[in-house]
């Protein structure tokens, strides 16, 4: 019987065995990667050390010693965060990645669902904060300073996308206006952020920017640091959006 065109052997083979060349270069792609996993496979599992053990690790010169990470998992997930009150930090971090996977299914993305993300989304938010702040529900206060690791990292991530878009399609309308005023403050503003590296935006909001504040006035950190973050983001935001705009004609 003839095998139907569409089958998956068959698409397999005009894919990757079309020529005697093509065929030698795919066989040859697999066993190099066949070897690659093998060996990734044997330094990282098989011939690795787990333990925390330095004299182990010492005397393993075939595997990775994963001794570190075992023994600091914790600070490197949570950072300086209690370390009897990680629990918080983990259920805060837990809520989040959770609505993240559930917005990302496009079932929700009508006008019901929508309203249910919403709703879902300031739950979430405001348990977190509740979480990692504390001073309420009998939970410790805990400074934002001692916040880190994972939880910093998504909740950052987070706020610098979320709130860099609109602001991102603001300058990027703006870039393109007829108006130069708007336009050259709008290219002026994109290029200068653009050419300045992200540690020296982090670094003014945290050391240079109190200096500047009017004395009795404070910003927390972690606030600081995600206006930079927004601001920073917000110029790659313009230019991808810009970009896109470009590729759709005129009318």
């Amino acid at each position: 019987m003839k095998q139907p065109q569409n089958a998956f052997p068959a698409s397999l083979w005009r894919s990757f065995f079309y020529s005697p060349i093509a065929s030698v270069v795919t066989i040859g792609l697999f066993l190099l990667i066949g070897a690659a996993g093998w060996y990734a496979w044997k330094w990282g599992v098989s011939d690795a050390i787990f333990r925390a053990d330095f004299k182990a690790c010492m005397n393993n010169h075939d595997g990775a010693c994963w001794g570190f990470v075992a023994e600091k998992w914790r600070l490197i997930l949570f950072g300086r965060f209690p370390y009897d009150e990680q629990w918080r930090a983990a259920a805060a971090t837990g809520g989040v990645i959770l609505m993240l996977v559930i917005s990302a299914f496009p079932q929700l993305w009508n006008r019901t669902g929508c309203k249910i993300l919403t709703v879902g989304w300031i739950l979430v938010l405001g348990a977190f904060f509740v979480l990692m702040l504390g001073g309420c529900f009998g939970l410790s206060k805990i400074d934002p300073d001692y916040w880190g690791g994972l939880p910093l990292t998504i909740i950052l991530t987070l706020f610098g996308m979320t709130a860099s878009t609109p602001l991102g399609i603001l300058l990027a309308l703006g870039r393109r206006s007829k108006m130069s005023a708007v336009r050259m403050l709008c290219i002026g503003y994109i290029e200068l952020v653009r050419g300045v590296p992200l540690i020296t935006v982090l670094f003014v909001a945290s050391f240079i920017f109190p200096l500047i504040l009017p004395p009795g006035f404070r910003i927390d950190a972690f606030w600081r640091i995600v206006i930079g973050i927004v601001l920073f983001q917000a110029a790659y935001m313009a230019e991808t959006i810009r970009g896109g705009l470009q590729t759709i004609p005129k009318g």
